[in-house]
């Protein structure tokens, strides 16, 4: 009888024991999410004011034209700045991403948090790079337009017609960063009282 209460209370302690490593593991995953909020939700501002910028200049050339001349040169220059947008956006999400992934996570319930939020992360990434493909590929197809005898002003690189087809489907991100917060939050009733302990 006293060897089934001493496994018992040993089981009682490594239980808790377990629980409160869980507990500090998601509260330190907590203060790197909270660290990298605002500039994540900065970078999601700049990329819907990034997408209705790249929406409205496809929609205008595919509705006019790519144009002759010194519009087709303008318009590869904005397409390769664009690009170079495109870049700077993904990196900035790659920070995030990165910041996540090299957090030290055994537990169960942040593991899937951080998984969560890395697929999330992983598939904006790839979204902005493959914008940014196709937009150094319009830019390409304007220079090519501007040194064809046969091109009349009225049409535009097979590559804008591409660009355009994403930018319909497009969707404005979501704040993942603060999905992942609220999820550790409401699951370890994290505080702002345990942000300012290790």
């Amino acid at each position: 009888m006293k060897l089934r209460c001493c496994c018992l209370a040993a089981a009682i302690v490594l239980a808790s024991g377990c629980g409160k490593e869980e507990r500090r593991e998601a509260v330190g995953f907590y203060k790197v999410l909270a660290d990298k909020r605002a500039g994540f939700a900065a970078s999601n501002g700049l990329e819907k004011d990034f997408a209705g910028s790249v929406r409205s200049w496809c929609e205008s050339i595919v509705a006019n034209g790519a144009g002759k001349g010194d519009q087709l040169t303008q318009n590869a220059t904005v397409a390769r700045d664009l690009a170079r947008s495109a870049e700077s956006l993904s990196a900035q999400v790659g920070l995030v991403r990165q910041a996540v992934y090299d957090q030290p996570l055994h537990q169960e319930f942040p593991q899937s948090v951080k998984s969560t939020l890395i697929t999330e992360l992983t598939r904006r990434q790839r979204f902005l790079q493959e914008l940014r493909a196709t937009l150094d590929d319009s830019a390409t197809g304007f220079e090519a337009l501007a040194q064809s005898r046969d091109y009349k002003g009225d049409s535009y690189p097979n590559a804008l017609g591409k660009l355009t087809t994403v930018m319909q489907s497009y969707h404005a991100p979501g704040d993942s960063v603060s999905d992942a917060e609220t999820a550790l939050a409401a699951k370890y009733s994290i505080k702002d009282a345990d942000l300012g302990t290790t």
